[in-house]
C-alpha cells in the first residue's frame, strides 16, 4: 500500500500503531520524539533514556510483524545525531527526518546498513539542496521524499504567513518537487519516490495527489482515533469531540508554528496564565527556554497520557472528521474502497 503513517510524538505513535499499520502493508512509523519520558528510567539521563526507548520500540515492533517499519527522527532534536545511529544499528527499515534540513543523515550509515533514509521537506528548494549535497558529499541520494504541506498536524516548516497562501498548498508543492527531483533521476538512473503528506484523509485525497506526481501519501491524524494507536484515549477524544474551528495555529516555543487542537491549556497560554520554565531536558535545540511559556515535551507527553488540562493534542487539519474510535484494519479497508472508488469515477470520465 502506498501509505506511511506519520511519526506523531510525543508517544503518540509507537511500536503499537506502527505495527499495526506495518501488518496491514503500510510504512509503520515509530516517533523518537520524548521517548526518555515515556521509557522514564531513573538509573539513566533523559537523553539516555531517549536511546534505550527508540532500542525498546524498534525491537518490539520488529518482534511483531515482518512489514516495514520505519523512524521520525527530527534534526532538531538535541541527540539526533544518537538517535540516527540507534535507529540504524536496530535495523529500522528507513529514516524519515525532517524538523530542519538532514544534510548530514547519509555519513552515518555503515558499509552494511540496510536502512533507508527519506527527508521530509516542505519546498521543492529544499529537495535540491538536499540531493545536491548528499550526492557531492556522500555519494547517496535520498530512497524517497516526504513533502509535508502546511495543513499537517504537529510542527509546521512554513511561516504563519504562509500557511494560508495559495503559493503553499500541497497540490502546489508536490509537481514543485517532482520537477526537482526528476533532474537527480534521470541524470544518477535512480529513482526517487516523492511522497505527499499534510491534511490526507480519504481515498479520494489519495487519488487526487497521486494524480499530481506523489508516488504515495503520508497521514498521521487519520491513525490516531484507532484502538492501535498508543496515545490515552483521552487525546483521541479530543480529535472526536473537535470540530473544524477547534483546529488552531499556536507558537510553539521550539520556534516553529504548529497545528492543535484546541483546549484549555492553549487558551491559559494565549492569556498569559503559564509561566516560564526552567529546562530539565535540553530535547530540542531551537527551543529558547528564557521565553517559553511552558515545556513543549512535558506538554506532549501530558496529552499522550490523558492529561489535557496540562497539555494539548496535535493534529494535521482534518483530524476533526473523527467521529469514532475504529481499527486500523477498517482504516486501510475504508481507504482501499475510497480510493477504488476515485480511480473508476477518473476512468469512466475519461
Amino acid at each position: 500500500m502506498p501509505i506511511i503513517q506519520g511519526g506523531m510524538g510525543v508517544g503518540v505513535s509507537l511500536s503499537g500503531l506502527a505495527v499495526a499499520v506495518a501488518n496491514e502493508g503500510g510504512v509503520g512509523v515509530i516517533s523518537a520524539a520524548g521517548l526518555g519520558l515515556v521509557h522514564h528510567n531513573p538509573a539513566l539521563d533523559y537523553l539516555e533514556a531517549n536511546i534505550e526507548g527508540l532500542k525498546e520500540e524498534i525491537r518490539k515492533a520488529k518482534e511483531k510483524t515482518k512489514g516495514i517499519i520505519g523512524v521520525n527522527i527530527m534534526v532538531a532534536m538535541s541527540n539526533f545525531a544518537d538517535m540516527v545511529r540507534t535507529a540504524i544499528s536496530e535495523k529500522a527499515d528507513i529514516i524519515f527526518s525532517g524538523a530542519g534540513l538532514p544534510m548530514e543523515l547519509p555519513k552515518f550509515l555503515k558499509h552494511d546498513s540496510t536502512t533507508k533514509l527519506v527527508p521530509i521537506v516542505s519546498s521543492g528548494r529544499a529537495a535540491r539542496l538536499i540531493c545536491e549535497k548528499w550526492k557531492s558529499a556522500h555519494n547517496y541520494l535520498p530512497d524517497a521524499i516526504v513533502v509535508e504541506g502546511p495543513k499537517a498536524g504537529g510542527h509546521l516548516g512554513f511561516r504563519k504567513e504562509q500557511l494560508e497562501d495559495a503559493n503553499y498548498t500541497l497540490e502546489k508543492l508536490i509537481p514543485e518537487v517532482v520537477n526537482e527531483v526528476k533532474y537527480f533521476e534521470d541524470r544518477y538512473h535512480q529513482e526517487i519516490p516523492v511522497i505527499a503528506a499534510g491534511g490526507i484523509y480519504t481515498g479520494e485525497d489519495i487519488f487526487n495527489i497521486m494524480q499530481m506526481g506523489a508516488k504515495g501519501v503520508q497521514m498521521g491524524s487519520r491513525f490516531v482515533t484507532t484502538e492501535e494507536c498508543d496515545a490515552s484515549m483521552a487525546f483521541k477524544q479530543a480529535y472526536i469531540n473537535a470540530d473544524e474551528n477547534d483546529m488552531e495555529i499556536i507558537q510553539s516555543p521550539v520556534g516553529m508554528p504548529g497545528r492543535a487542537v484546541s483546549n484549555s491549556f492553549i487558551d491559559k497560554v494565549k492569556q498569559g496564565l503559564k509561566m516560564p520554565i526552567n529546562c530539565p531536558f535540553h530535547c530540542i535545540k531551537t527551543c529558547d527556554v528564557s521565553s517559553s511559556p511552558y515545556c513543549i515535551i512535558k506538554a506532549l507527553f501530558n496529552a499522550y497520557k490523558g492529561n489535557m488540562e496540562s497539555g494539548y493534542a496535535f493534529g494535521g487539519s482534518n483530524a476533526y472528521l473523527a467521529t469514532k474510535i475504529t481499527t486500523v484494519k477498517e482504516v486501510f479497508r475504508e481507504l482501499v474502497i475510497d480510493l477504488q472508488t476515485a480511480i473508476n469515477r477518473s476512468q469512466q470520465k475519461a
